[in-house]
């Protein structure tokens, strides 16, 4: 069986974690996209894994919590009865340590109250401490988190909430638009005692910037969007390891595994994919076929169409 030499597997990585499409990627590696795709699909699980295993037992003081839109497939209003469950608007929820600068916990899906849910009770089950909580005031995220951490006995609680100019094109309108400018912000403490100079989601909506800017998928206003949720799900999981345990924070000077003593060195990409590879169950892809530079003669096909004005 024909497989990627580990250099040319690295290459690949670094250039899907550097938000590079996976057609660019195919044309600067010479490295059929199928088989970029497979590679990608099985290193992102295994990085899922990988920060399954890592993440535990952390002691986190500031945690801000937020969902980042994305489509698989076609966007909501394009979705049609009878398309897969899948089609439409998918969220990655992200619960981002503030100090620490790390992804803590993520999870792909919908935005639901089950989904809240798996993604709330994943959280508790990583932190050992008492820590503060910020989210904005989508309605699951208080009862959830009260019931994951026991309400204010294991964490102190706030909600963050931007107040919206009304929309002149009406509530209909607004609803399926921007809502326009924030005009304020409100704080409210929830439970517990969080300190109010605290509540904040500023950080993860900046991590939010980080994640659309570093996966091509993500990206606004492009056709570079996920067609499968494993594809979707796999590339997240690449980000959120190739953020925590490979680059370089530019305000911690390390990366934020390091910070959160998660490792006590930062990893390179070689490093990220010879880990990842080995938490993967998946057998090995094989290569397809090298792209071909060159068009084939024996296969073009020339017709003579008659043209000119009709006698």
């Amino acid at each position: 069986m024909n497989v990627l030499p580990l250099e040319k597997q690295v290459e690949i990585i670094a250039a899907l974690t550097e938000g590079v499409s996976i057609r660019a990627t195919e044309r600067l590696t010479d490295v059929h996209r199928d088989t970029i795709m497979r590679l990608g699909v099985r290193v992102g699980e295994g990085c899922q894994r990988l920060h399954d295993a890592m993440f535990r037992n952390l002691n986190v003081n500031l945690l801000q919590l937020d969902e980042i839109w994305s489509f698989i497939q076609k966007k909501q209003k394009r979705v049609k009865q009878g398309d897969p469950g899948f089609y439409g608007d998918n969220y990655t929820w992200i619960a981002f340590d503030s100090i620490n600068k790390a992804v803590v916990a993520y999870r792909v899906g919908k935005r639901t109250w089950d989904d809240c849910r798996e993604f709330i009770f994943d959280l508790r089950d990583r932190i050992v401490n008492r820590c503060q909580i910020t989210s904005d005031g989508y309605a699951p995220y208080a009862p959830t988190i009260r019931a994951a951490f026991g309400g204010g006995l294991g964490c102190d609680y706030g909600q963050l909430q931007k107040i919206f100019e009304e929309d002149e094109r009406g509530e209909e309108a607004s609803r399926r638009y921007s809502p326009g400018r924030v005009v304020r912000i409100e704080k409210e403490v929830v439970f517990g005692n969080p300190e109010e100079a605290q509540i904040s989601t500023s950080h993860v909506e900046r991590n939010n910037l980080t994640l659309r800017m570093q996966m091509r998928r993500f990206t606004r206003l492009t056709n570079s969007f996920s067609r499968k949720p494993e594809n979707h799900k796999a590339a997240v999981a690449l980000h959120v390891a190739w953020y925590n345990l490979c680059r370089v924070h530019e305000t911690l000077r390390t990366t934020p595994a390091m910070a959160l003593r998660v490792t006590d060195r930062i990893w390179s990409i070689a490093d990220l994919v010879d880990a990842a590879l080995g938490m993967s169950t998946a057998p090995v892809p094989p290569m397809a076929p090298a792209p071909s530079t060159t068009a084939r003669r024996d296969q073009v096909q020339l017709r003579v169409i008659r043209g000119g004005k009709g006698r």
